[in-house]
Formats: structure tokens, C-alpha cells, sequence
């Protein structure tokens, strides 16, 4: 299938193919379309139409409008608010020629749609004022025969009524005070169905000083006459007024600017319906009407974007993500003959730069490239940023326009033109000047980064960019790939990093560095390096030691936990996993010449297969940038300013670029463990590796998350686990209990056990399990048979893991709390007293009771039933605690006392606290009103200070 090149399809305007346009041709101008003089293309509505495209902002606009001046609802204030050459005049030109009626609408190319939207049959004709804040002076009148007309409101009676009208407000106007929202409602009522049209509003009122009075007004009376304005046109339902204010403080130029695009701001914002008309995608369709003809051969349109798409697709990798979607082919179909991506470089890029209109600075730069490309000839199937003309003089002038002094030796001696260094190395080769891949490829990258970064983190534009911006199907993408590495190699103004390109004014110091460093020893220079980066890279965080490239000789074998951060040469990939094992091995087995013990302490992370060679390139870069530097610094080379500022870039950009990286390299976590089969220990060694994300902001909390969410780290532990644990390998039938010290020794010892972060891990599951009886009972030690400071099912504080601390079997730890009980006392029996008892023995004459003895301990009972001496029914205590050891004390108490009294169903415990502070200071307000606070929440009974 013959594709068809995009001269053979799509024809330029007339004023385009001759190169006629010129500059005011594609500035809207509001007043001279008003005035009658200006050109064919803005002031003939019908011609006006059929080259402006209605985008979905401007439809909504028009809807609105038609519903206003019919009198069927639509918004009385419309603000139009967007970037310098946003479509602002544009909108409101399509507004004037809507509502003029000076031709029926049926002939206003995409108008009937919207008035059978809103409903309207026949729209009616409006009077229309256009306000010009460019057109009007602060202080020369306007001149209507013998009439001079001083100030906004002045102009805007007249317009719309003419001296009947302006008699109105001629008092207002002569003395250049703002006429009321009342006497302006009603002269719009006079007169409507009416539209008001404001631009440039802020470059008028701007003109006005606070010192100085002119025939125009004062500053505050103009923002007077604006808020009675938008407050009056409210009472007129068919009337509306539609004003454009720049979307930024610096558009609105000085400090007097600022302040009444600030202040007019303010006050539109009370009744205003904001409106952005231009989206990026719609700018497709209005660049293509104002400089080409209409297309017919759809066909051949079609095939051309479809065998784009394709390549895009097929080749996927070679291309950016964006063009593997379905919807890039309808974007190429859009914006037909152009290319998206010239459409991308100019709305994203160009448009940040000052004065650069979005859409009259692309109309400006694109019609001259079409004019030019047309006149040579070119066969191109669409208009690439690879085919822009910047031999040609005009073409030239215009993109560096906007750039900053310096641009012209970058294009005659790196980009294009006879002399350019692209031209001599596609002479030299015709594998590339075939096809000429140098100079498109240079094109490109002009194209994509000569406006600089404004919008973006990073420098320059990546090969898939360069490559979607040169190769045409049918091409071989791997032509323009070599060219690209050829330019990064050859060229004095371009310069290259972390595969994106970019020119600069600046000439590079590529060649001095690429030969720079080919000196350096990876053993003694690279790797040094690469440890002191990573150095700064990985933070301590939660382990208790990081070993950068440390001898397994030097790594202490203890309980801490370590992370070891293997040499670059002991690399893991997903074929080659045995090089970073088999390092971390060594570690693991030996201390040197012992064997290590405490093998469940260490992590390893290993530098991926993949990414080292390119760390190494890096580093050596890094190196070669920073010696350029330090020889320049010394004075034992020269550079002019330029170089040297460019080279300190190039050291700092390549020294981000290492610790980038960096993180790309390491970024495989290895942690050793055993699995467990059959309820034996397998003795082989596996190794788990988790990837971290290298975009990570920090590394060391990032190796921690990936280490806890898969469990090969334990910053948590749950009771539970704790208990089965224990269960697990530690009791059995010969021993129900097992000291805690040695639990956590086994823990960092064996590589089938969990990895707990620290000692403090297991003292909190010991802590949390404490008062629950379904884990284990504690004790602090055993002395033969009895457990001392025993406690089960209580909770404990201040717990030490040592190895005296036993963690006790629950059935077992039940039957020891059984066996320690004190027996319980059995109540006395009851001795009756009466006549006829038997419980006492009555003497014979006397009447004298004998009482019975005691036995086993029991205390007797008196005639009363009282106790004697023997049992006491009430107990009471006081001590004094050291309020320091307060808590620690207090626990004691409760342990040692209090508990003999709790395991009694019916004695009646009551605690009660005294607590008594003093202090020859006094106490300050702030603590008072703590203490008391703390008190109240606590429920306390009593708590007051007092003065003494």
C-alpha cells in the first residue's frame, strides 16, 4: 500500500502557500472588527466561522449568550480567564458576530446545532458595545463630532445608544465619576437586548495613578463603574456582558497591573461565570482550519495514521508508553497533517516560555514551517518535529525568537544547515544520509528541549521521544538509534544523561570526560566510590548495624540485628542468583576463621545483575566530572565561565544520577532461612528475596516495610505466637517451662526461628500475654520446686528477658497456682446459748460456763457469738512509698499483700490513696490544672492544693 506524503493531501490556506500571513493577521483584533477594518478572514462572520473551530468552552459560552439575550436564563457576568493567546479575543469576535445578526445563523458554520440545543427558533438581534482597553486612552477623549466621549461608562452609552443615550450619563462622563448600578441598569433596560464586550481591561486601568486625576477617571472610580456594572446588568435579563482578565499576575505586567487585575478579580468573582475556552486536544483542530484547506481524502489520512499506529505497536519498546494506547491513533487522525508530538513540545514546553502565545505563537511557527516545507518539496507523510526546516532563515528566526541570546551557533554547527556537524557526518555515511537521521534526530531534540524544564523533574528528551519524533513507518528505527549515539559522541552542544538528551548554549565537556574516564580501577577507585555513596544512601533506621562491603572478619557475631550490604561484584539476577548467595553464605557460616552463631541476625542486600555495569559508568562519569573540576579549581586546565558552570552542572547531574542509581542497583533484599518439612529442620539454606522500590524516598524505611509485610522481619509479636512457639519446640511432657533469655538467644541463632527486631520485641509479647491465662505463667527463676515471683494470668510491667525468667506451660502453670493456695479455713461451729444448749456446760449450784477448748487453730466464740482473740475480722495498713519507685513499690504491695485478701470470695477489699506533695515554690497553674484534670478522670474522691 502506496502511502500518500501530507503535501498530496492536505493543501495550506492561500495565505499560508505564498508566505503572505503576517504577524497581526493571527491576532484577533476586537475594535477593528467593530470598526469595520479588518481583514476578510475576522470580519466576515460566515468566512470567520468556517475556520473557527467551536470547541466544548466556547460552545457552552455561545449557549449561554443565546439564552441571555433571548431572555431564557443564561449568566448576566461571563469572565473569560486564559493564558496569553489562550482564545480570549477569539471568543468574543465569535460572540460579536453571533449576536450582530448581520447574516442569518443558518449560515454560521456550526451554530444551528447549538440554538436547537437551547431551544431558540429565532434569535434576536442585539446591540452591541465592544469596551477596548488597548483602543482607549486614560486621557484623550473619544471624539463623536462635537461630543467628546472621557471615560468607559461614556463609551459604553454611546454604543449602545448613541447621544440619546450618552445624555444619560453625561454628567457622570464629564466629571468622571462612576454613573450607579441603578442608572446603568436602566440605561441597559433602554436598550437591550444588548451585549457588552470588555478586553484588555486590566491594560486600561492599569494607565491610572492615585495622584493624578484624568479626563478618563480615577482608578477607583473605573473599578467603581466596574462593580456598578456587573451589579446592574443582573436586573436586565437580556443583557450581558462578557470580559477577558490574563490568567496570570505577571500578563498583567506592573504593580498597578497586579493590583487591578486583583481588585477586578474581586469583584467579577461575585457574579461571574468563569470560562476556559481552549483544551489542549481541541488546539489539534483549530491550528489545522486556520492553516489548511479542508481535507477530503479521508482514505488516505486514514492508512497514514493507522501504519503509524502500527509501528508505534510493533515496536513497542522503542516508542513511549502514551502510543502503545488505542487512543494515540485517534490523536494522529486529529490532528492530521501534523504530528501529535509537535502539537506536545508546543503546548507543554514552548508555552511556559514568556510571550509565547499557545495558539497564535503555534499558528505563527507552524505556518512558516509549512510554507517552507511545502516550497522544497517535502515527502514527508506528516509533519514531523524530525522535518522542521531550521536550515531555513525565517523558519530559524521564529523558534529562536522566543529563546534566550545564543541559540544561533547551536543550530549552524550541531543541527542543521551545510555546515552543521550533522550534515558533514551524513555525508560521511550514507546509511544516515540517506535517510537524513542525524539532522532529524538533531531536530528533534531541539524541538524537545530548547525551551528548557519549566514544567518538568527532569533534563531533556528520552530516546523513545527522539525516536517518535524521526521515524516514519517504513523505516529502520535502529538508523536513528545509532545516529542518536553518533551525535551524543560528536557533538559540541549537545549533552546526554540517564538516556535523555538535550542542547544547550553551553558547549558540553563530553569528550574531555569520556576519555577521563576510562582511568579509573574498578578495585581501587569505582568500588570506594560506590561505598560512600551508599554510605549516605542507607541510614542506620531500625537495625542495630549497617556493613557497607564489610569483611564478614570485621561483623561482630552478636544478638544485634544487622543489615550487610554485599560488594557490587556479588550480584542477583533472576538467572543469577548464585554469586550473591554464595557471598552472603560465607557471612553467614563464618567470622573470620570461627563459625558464626548468631546467624538469624543478618540481612543482605545485593546489588541487581542487570543495573551494575551501568552503576559502574556512573560512578566512573561522577569521577571523571568531579577530576575536570578539581584540575580547574588547581588551575591545571582553563575554561571559560560557560564550561565551568557547565561542567559543575554535569558533576551535580551526575552525581544525582549515581545515587538514582544506586537505588536502581541495590535493590535485593536476601534473608536466609530453613524451611521446616515433616517437623524436621531442613539443613539446607534458603534464600528469599524481596525487590524494593527504588523510588523509595527513603531506602532504609522501605527495606524495613518489605522485610515486616512479608514476615521476614518482626517489629510485633503476638502472644499467640509467642505460646505456639514454645509449644512448638520448647515444652514437652520432661519440661513445661523454658527460660525466655534462652528463647531469644535461639531466635537469633537458628534460621527456622522467627526474626524478631530486638530483645524488646519478646518483652512485650511476654508483657501482653501476661494477664491472660491461655499463653503462660511467669517466673523469675526456680528454687528446687517452687517458682519465685510467680504470676499467671496477672498482668506485669517492667518484665527483664534474661535467662532466670521462665515462661510456664498454662495447665502446668494452673496446677502450680492450685498447689500454693492456702488451704481454706473451715468456720468456726456455732456454740448455743441458750437453756437447754448443749453447746456449753453448765455448772451445778453456781451457774458458771465453762468454755469449750480450741482445736486446729480455731478461735472460740463467746456466749455472743463474737470472736475472740484467735480470728480477726478486719485488717488496715499504711507505709510509706518512695515516689520515684512508686509504681515498682506499689505492684509489690498488691503481689505480696493485697493478693491474700483478693482470692477471698468474701472479704471486702477496700484501697485507698493518700498522696501528699509540698513544695516551697508553689505549684503553677498550667500543673494545678493538669493534676486536677488527671484526677477527675481518674475518679479520685478528693484532690485540692492549698496555699499552706
Amino acid at each position: 500500500m502506496a502511502l500518500k506524503p501530507w503535501r498530496e493531501v492536505a493543501v495550506p490556506h492561500e495565505d499560508v502557500l505564498k508566505g503572505t500571513f503576517q504577524q497581526a493577521e493571527f491576532a484577533a483584533d476586537l475594535s477593528r472588527v467593530h470598526n469595520g477594518t479588518a481583514s476578510e478572514e475576522y470580519g466576515n462572520p460566515v468566512l470567520f466561522y468556517r475556520r473557527t473551530f467551536i470547541t466544548e468552552g466556547m460552545r457552552l459560552l455561545l449557549d449561554s449568550v443565546i439564552k441571555r439575550i433571548s431572555g431564557e436564563g443564561g449568566d448576566p457576568v461571563i469572565q473569560l480567564q486564559t493564558a496569553f493567546g489562550g482564545g480570549k479575543t477569539h471568543t468574543m469576535l465569535a460572540v460579536y458576530h453571533l449576536v450582530k445578526g448581520t447574516v442569518s445563523t443558518a449560515e454560521l458554520q456550526g451554530i444551528p446545532p447549538i440554538l436547537d440545543s437551547a431551544g431558540i427558533i429565532d434569535l434576536p438581534k442585539a446591540r452591541v458595545a465592544v469596551i477596548d482597553g488597548t483602543r482607549l486612552s486614560p486621557n484623550m477623549p473619544e471624539k463623536h463630532g462635537s461630543t467628546a466621549i472621557n471615560t468607559m461608562w461614556g463609551s459604553l452609552a454611546w454604543q449602545l445608544g448613541g447621544e440619546e443615550a450618552y445624555e444619560k450619563i453625561r454628567e457622570a462622563d464629564e466629571s468622571g465619576t462612576s454613573p450607579g448600578a441603578d442608572n446603568l441598569s436602566e440605561l441597559l433596560k433602554t436598550y437591550s437586548p444588548c451585549v457588552i464586550l470588555m478586553d484588555e481591561l486590566v491594560g486600561y486601568i492599569r494607565q491610572f495613578s492615585e495622584d493624578q486625576k484624568l479626563t478618563g477617571g480615577t482608578f477607583d472610580s473605573n473599578i467603581s463603574f466596574i462593580q456598578a456594572l456587573t451589579e446592574g446588568i443582573r436586573a436586565v435579563p437580556n443583557a450581558i456582558l462578557l470580559a477577558s482578565l490574563p490568567e496570570s499576575e505577571q500578563e498583567a505586567g506592573s504593580r498597578r497591573g497586579v493590583e487591578a487585575l486583583q481588585t477586578l478579580e474581586h469583584y467579577f468573582a461575585r457574579i461571574q461565570a468563569l470560562w476556559k475556552p481552549v483544551a489542549a486536544e481541541e488546539a489539534f483542530e483549530i491550528v489545522r482550519r486556520r492553516l489548511f484547506s479542508e481535507i477530503t481524502d479521508t482514505k488516505a489520512v486514514e492508512d497514514v495514521c493507522r501504519s503509524f499506529a502500527d509501528m508505534y505497536i510493533n515496536s513497542g519498546a522503542e516508542f513511549p508508553a502514551e502510543t502503545q494506547e488505542s487512543r494515540y491513533y485517534s490523536r494522529l487522525i486529529n490532528a492530521y497533517p501534523i504530528h501529535p508530538e509537535i502539537f506536545d513540545r508546543l503546548y507543554e514546553d514552548w508555552s511556559s516560555l514568556d510571550n509565547f502565545q499557545r495558539t497564535r505563537g503555534v499558528l505563527k511557527l507552524m505556518a512558516k514551517v509549512i510554507h517552507r516545507l511545502w516550497n522544497d518539496g517535502s515527502n514527508d507523510l506528516m509533519i514531523m518535529p524530525a522535518g522542521l526546516p531550521l536550515y531555513d532563515g525565517g523558519t530559524r528566526n521564529e523558534a529562536i525568537y522566543y529563546l534566550p541570546q545564543g541559540w544561533d551557533p547551536v543550530l549552524e554547527r550541531d543541527i542543521d544547515g551545510d555546515g552543521a556537524e550533522t550534515t558533514e557526518i551524513e555525508n560521511r555515511d550514507t546509511r544516515f544520509g540517506s535517510l537524513q537521521a542525524c539532522r532529524r534526530v538533531a531536530r528533534t531534540i531541539f524541538l524537545g528541549s530548547a525551551p528548557g524544564t519549566p514544567n518538568k523533574m527532569v533534563q531533556g528528551i528520552e530516546e523513545g521521544g527522539i525516536l517518535l519524533g524521526s521515524v516514519q513507518p517504513g523505516q529502520q528505527i535502529s538508523i536513528y538509534r545509532d545516529a542518536l549515539h553518533r551525535l551524543s559522541d560528536r557533538l559540541y552542544y549537545l549533552n546526554s544523561a540517564d538516556n535523555r538528551y538535550w542542547f544547550d548554549i553551553r558547549p558540553n565537556l563530553r569528550r574531555e570526560m569520556e576519555e577521563r574516564k576510562k582511568r579509573y580501577d574498578e578495585k581501587e577507585d569505582v568500588i570506594p566510590a560506590i561505598r560512600e555513596e551508599l554510605v549516605k544512601v542507607i541510614k542506620r533506621g531500625h537495625f542495630d548495624g549497617v556493613h557497607i562491603f564489610t569483611p564478614g572478619s570485621d561483623i561482630p557475631d552478636d544478638t544485634s540485628l544487622r543489615l550487610i550490604a554485599l560488594p557490587p561484584n556479588a550480584t542477583y539476577g533472576r538467572n543469577d542468583i548464585g554469586i550473591a548467595t554464595s557471598c552472603a553464605g560465607e557471612y553467614l557460616k563464618k567470622r573470620g576463621d570461627q563459625p558464626r552463631y548468631n546467624q538469624n541476625r543478618l540481612i543482605f542486600l545485593a546489588a541487581d545483575s542487570g543495573n551494575v555495569t551501568g552503576l559502574y559508568d556512573h560512578v566512573r562519569s561522577m569521577l571523571a566530572w568531579d577530576s575536570i573540576i578539581s584540575d580547574y579549581s588547581n588551575r591545571r586546565i582553563t575554561l571559560d565561565n560557560l564550561m565551568a558552570e557547565n561542567a559543575r552542572e554535569s558533576l551535580e547531574q551526575s552525581k544525582r544520577t549515581v545515587k538514582r542509581s544506586i537505588r536502581e542497583t541495590y535493590r535485593h533484599i536476601l534473608a536466609p532461612l530453613q524451611e521446616i518439612s515433616g517437623g524436621r529442620v531442613d539443613t539446607q539454606i534458603t534464600w528469599e528475596n524481596f525487590t524494593l522500590n527504588p523510588g523509595a524516598e527513603k531506602p532504609i524505611e522501605e527495606i524495613e516495610r518489605v522485610l515486616t509485610e512479608n514476615e521476614a522481619l518482626i517489629p510485633v509479636w503476638a502472644p499467640v505466637h509467642l505460646s505456639n512457639l514454645l509449644k512448638r519446640w520448647f515444652w514437652d511432657d520432661d519440661r513445661s517451662e523454658y527460660s525466655a533469655g534462652e528463647l531469644f538467644e535461639n531466635t537469633c541463632r537458628y534460621l527456622y526461628m522467627p526474626r524478631l527486631q530486638n530483645k524488646d520485641v519478646l518483652k512485650k509479647a511476654v508483657e501482653s500475654g501476661a494477664d491472660k491465662r491461655d499463653f503462660f505463667g511467669i517466673s523469675a527463676g526456680k528454687d528446687g520446686d517452687k517458682y519465685l515471683d510467680f504470676s499467671f494470668g496477672t498482668y506485669r510491667s517492667g518484665i527483664i528477658i534474661d535467662k532466670s525468667l521462665l515462661l510456664i506451660e498454662p495447665d502446668a502453670a494452673a496446677a502450680y497456682e492450685e498447689s500454693i493456695k492456702p488451704p481454706e479455713v473451715p468456720k468456726p461451729p456455732e456454740i448455743p446459748t441458750g437453756p437447754g444448749s448443749t453447746g456449753g456446760i453448765t455448772g451445778g449450784g453456781g451457774g458458771k460456763s465453762v468454755t469449750p477448748p480450741v482445736h486446729g487453730g480455731q478461735t472460740a466464740t463467746g456466749p455472743t457469738g463474737t470472736a475472740t482473740s484467735g480470728n480477726k475480722k478486719r485488717f488496715y495498713a499504711c507505709c510509706d512509698l518512695d515516689p520515684v519507685k512508686a509504681k515498682l513499690d506499689f505492684g509489690q504491695i498488691v503481689d505480696e499483700v493485697i493478693q491474700h485478701f483478693t482470692t477471698r470470695p468474701d472479704a471486702d477489699v477496700r484501697i485507698k490513696i493518700e498522696i501528699e506533695t509540698s513544695d516551697g515554690k508553689g505549684f503553677d497553674e498550667k500543673l494545678q490544672r493538669a493534676v486536677r484534670e488527671n484526677c477527675n478522670t481518674l475518679g479520685f474522691i478528693s484532690a485540692e492544693f492549698e496555699d499552706e
